[in-house]
């Protein structure tokens, strides 16, 4: 009985599927400009408005997670407007509020942040990956991002959400490749 428990685990992981396609060098191209001037424009626009006071606060490394998604795959439900901002938003909130209960002392702060920004993220139907790691960052961020506190979801969180979806906008629509329009909704 339990040799057949273990058998039928591993069969679910056999895959029929294959990997998509490599993609056109035109395509890279744009991901690659996307991602470039959509960092960039987060990093410039942090550091000449103050927005932060340093700009290590404004760039946090899950806008370069986003910047694979909506560069990357513009048409990935991921990559929307709704799911980029609100993702990194209500997950945000979570990581502060979770931190403002545990510390950074306490084993469950970390898991509880990223598990519950996927609970927040699929109640509120705004799925990012890199909201994850945004809720991280308000605990391991260190101490400039903890002293934030709530201000931390407003800047650098949803404002650089902003900034990466509008880039994203900009940039996705530039082409006449009718794959690579963007959005493909927007709330």
């Amino acid at each position: 009985m339990q040799f057949e428990t273990v058998k039928s685990f591993f069969d679910r992981m056999k895959t029929s599927g294959k990997p998509s396609p490599r993609i056109s060098f035109k395509q890279i191209s744009w991901s690659v400009l996307g991602g470039f001037l959509g960092i960039l424009a987060i990093e410039r626009i942090g550091f000449l408005l103050k927005l932060s006071g340093d700009i290590q606060l404004f760039l946090i490394g899950s806008f370069g997670a986003s910047a694979v998604l909506v560069y990357g795959m513009p048409r990935a439900e991921f990559s929307q407007p709704r799911n980029v901002i609100g993702g990194h938003v209500v997950s945000a909130l979570v990581g502060v509020t979770v931190f403002k209960f545990f510390g950074i002392g306490s084993i469950w702060a970390f898991p509880l942040a990223v598990s519950l920004s996927i609970f927040a993220q699929q109640l509120t139907r705004t799925i990012h990956p890199p909201g994850g790691a945004t809720a991280l960052i308000a605990i391991i961020g260190g101490e400039k991002i903890q002293d934030m506190g709530y201000l931390y979801i407003f800047s650098p969180v949803m404002i650089g959400s902003i900034i990466m979806v509008s880039v994203a906008i900009f940039i996705n629509n530039l082409t006449s490749d009718s794959t690579r329009h963007y959005p493909v909704y927007w709330w």
